[in-house]
């Protein structure tokens, strides 16, 4: 049985006597070749890089892998090197593939794959430690904000290799931050990005999102919701009657508001005059019975909490008793209130056509018995005086002289 210890030395000679051969070459430069090939290797801190080196047309020669201090850390499948974190993955003749485990920033630098020719093959993988930062803090200057004031939020990326990047989005929108980077002692990075933007009533409740992008994290982000005060927002709704208000019905309104924080009470107040002794207001609504047109005016409904107030107008006209064919319905809010006259319009319009169509007749039918007009004639019976009897003064007459003066009368 072979004897553990003597196989140890045997590695340990071949080592020395393949160190010995390079110091003998050490005249020798290396040289970069395409034959040798290599990868740079990005790795955050804590987990694991592979190094590999490649020989595409091997001739029996020996592989090594040196660290950043050009010592050896793998000579083929053997390992001199008695940090424990470099494991063998794989050897062969056209590649020698070793793990760091465990990766930390001292382990940085440039690694050196070897091929022993004449002269001596090199090829370089650069190893890059990546640290994540530390979870991002966001600070907001105001916990409680007011309608169109403005306000400022930082957030911070602390210790991170290379400097993370920082993005702002309030719901679905991308605002711009200014960012701040600072190198500190252990060679890393912090990173602070200042937001400012004015609030309206729309952004209360409404996320903003600092977003940090790194190479060796994702979705690394934290988040504030904003809280917006806001004045009350005051509309009137018309709940009786759906159509035209007209005397003897019943008029029931009734107002909504909505601010931050709730308003606690609405007034409703007749602009100019004063609100009907026997209205009723029963909290935001507002009922008046029996409507008569003394009853018209416009009429407000009033909002207030501690940031201002606001109101909402309904005028009213109360029209005539319902005729037979009602008109179309009316809305009588603000600026919508005047009385229509339609009947009066149309009765006008209809009298007016009327007269132009009689008009109209008599010129035709002037026209038609001037074209047609008739016409008669008297003839005096000239020398009938002289005629021998009364039957030649007759024929004389109807015989007609062409020489006989001819009286025409006209009639319409």
């Amino acid at each position: 049985m072979a004897n553990p210890r003597c196989g140890s030395l045997a590695t340990i000679l071949v080592l020395f006597s393949f160190q010995a051969a390079l110091l003998q070459g050490a005249a020798q430069i290396p040289v970069v070749s395409q034959n040798l090939v290599t990868d740079n290797v990005s790795v955050v801190e804590g987990e694991t890089a592979i190094i590999s080196c490649r020989v595409k047309d091997n001739d029996d020669s020996v592989i090594q892998l040196l660290n950043p201090n050009r010592q050896t850390i793998y000579f083929r499948d053997m390992r001199p090197l008695k940090d424990a974190r470099f494991q063998l993955v794989n050897f062969s003749d056209n590649e020698l593939r070793v793990s760091l485990s465990n990766v930390s920033l001292s382990d940085e630098g440039r690694y050196v794959c070897q091929l022993y020719t004449d002269p001596p093959q090199e090829a370089y993988a650069d190893i890059t430690v990546l640290v994540p930062p530390g979870s991002p803090l966001i600070d907001a200057r105001d916990e409680v904000l007011s309608e169109g004031n403005e306000t400022e939020m930082t957030c911070t990326a602390m210790s991170s290799k290379p400097a993370a990047t920082i993005r702002w989005m309030k719901g679905d929108k991308e605002l711009p931050g200014k960012p701040k980077v600072e190198l500190t002692y252990d060679r890393m990075y912090t990173v602070t990005s200042r937001l400012t933007f004015t609030v309206n009533k729309e952004d209360d409740g409404v996320p903003v999102v600092c977003i940090v992008d790194h190479p060796a994290v994702k979705d690394f982000q934290a988040q504030k919701y904003l809280e917006v005060q806001y004045k009350p927002e005051v509309k009137i709704m018309v709940e009786f009657p759906q159509g035209l208000t007209r005397e003897g019905e019943n008029l029931e309104l009734s107002c909504q508001a909505k601010g931050k924080p709730q308003p606690q009470r609405v007034n409703w107040v007749k602009v100019d005059d004063d609100v009907p002794s026997h209205a009723v207001i029963t909290g935001a609504d507002l009922y008046i019975e029996n409507l008569n047109k003394s009853y018209n005016g416009t009429y407000r409904c009033v909002a207030a909490n501690s940031l201002g107030e606001s109101y909402d107008d309904y005028i009213l006209y109360v029209y005539d008793t319902a005729p037979s064919t009602e008109p179309a319905a009316h809305d009588s809010r603000a600026g919508e209130g005047t009385p229509r006259t339609v009947d009066h319009a149309v009765i006008g319009g209809v009298v007016a056509v009327v007269v132009f169509a009689m008009l109209c007749l008599l010129i035709v039918l002037g026209r038609y018995f001037a074209r047609h007009k008739g016409t008669y004639f008297t003839h005096e019976a000239k020398g009938a005086d002289d005629a021998a009897d009364a039957d030649t003064a007759i024929i004389n007459a109807e015989g007609g002289h062409t020489n006989s003066d001819e009286k025409k009368e006209y009639y319409i």
